[in-house]
């Protein structure tokens, strides 16, 4: 998957957050997926330390309001982002271009999974078409039928859970499922559904 942070450039990135103002560890990491459109989903193994080191270089303070730490940028923090603008700059472009390519990865790979049931269910039409009808009732349409039906549920069933498992994984480990994703794989399944009805008609 293409890293979405170049080395250092999350630690500027932190800086300039806290420098649009206050805020705490999980609203630092919201702020982070929700510019990335969802595709960034930061750990707070991952943001915790970074602010815990921008704290001991004096450009970050922190103070407990009830049960939330707030993290606030320093005058040396701010004038580093201000210092640093240009720079700034660079990564909101490379941040734009990291976004657009990892959700290019992401809708390939959807693609390819439907490719893929696709290329499975024209290969069981056409080994349907081979096959020679016999008397006995083994061979009867129906019999044979009902048993593709039960195959063809278990290729989307397991299609199905593939992708639940992966989804529910992301989302409890924090990350946000982007609509446009859903949108993409709502769209190819429909193409599917289009091409399996084509299919039957033919």
């Amino acid at each position: 998957m293409t890293p979405v942070f170049s080395h250092g450039d999350l630690r500027l990135y932190l800086l300039n957050l806290l420098d649009e103002g206050p805020r705490h560890g999980y609203d630092i990491m919201q702020a982070l997926s929700d510019r990335t459109g969802g595709t960034y989903t930061p750990s707070a193994g991952t943001i915790y330390p970074r602010l815990a080191k921008l704290e001991e270089e004096g450009l970050v303070t922190k103070s407990v309001e009830g049960r939330k730490t707030v993290y606030a940028i320093t005058e040396a923090g701010h004038a580093e982002v201000q210092s640093r603008a240009g720079d700034l700059e660079g990564i909101e472009a490379g941040l734009a271009d990291s976004v657009r390519l990892i959700a290019d990865e992401v809708r390939g790979s959807v693609r390819e999974a439907m490719k893929s049931l696709r290329a499975d269910l024209a290969a069981a039409s056409r080994e349907e078409r081979k096959t020679t009808p016999q008397p006995s009732r083994e061979d009867d349409p129906r019999v044979r039928s009902r048993e593709q039906m039960q195959r063809l549920d278990a290729v989307v069933n397991e299609f199905r859970a593939n992708v639940r498992g992966d989804v529910r994984v992301h989302v409890a480990r924090g990350g946000e499922l982007a609509a446009s994703l859903v949108d993409q794989v709502a769209s190819e399944l429909d193409r599917v559904a289009r091409d399996i009805t084509r299919t039957l008609r033919g």
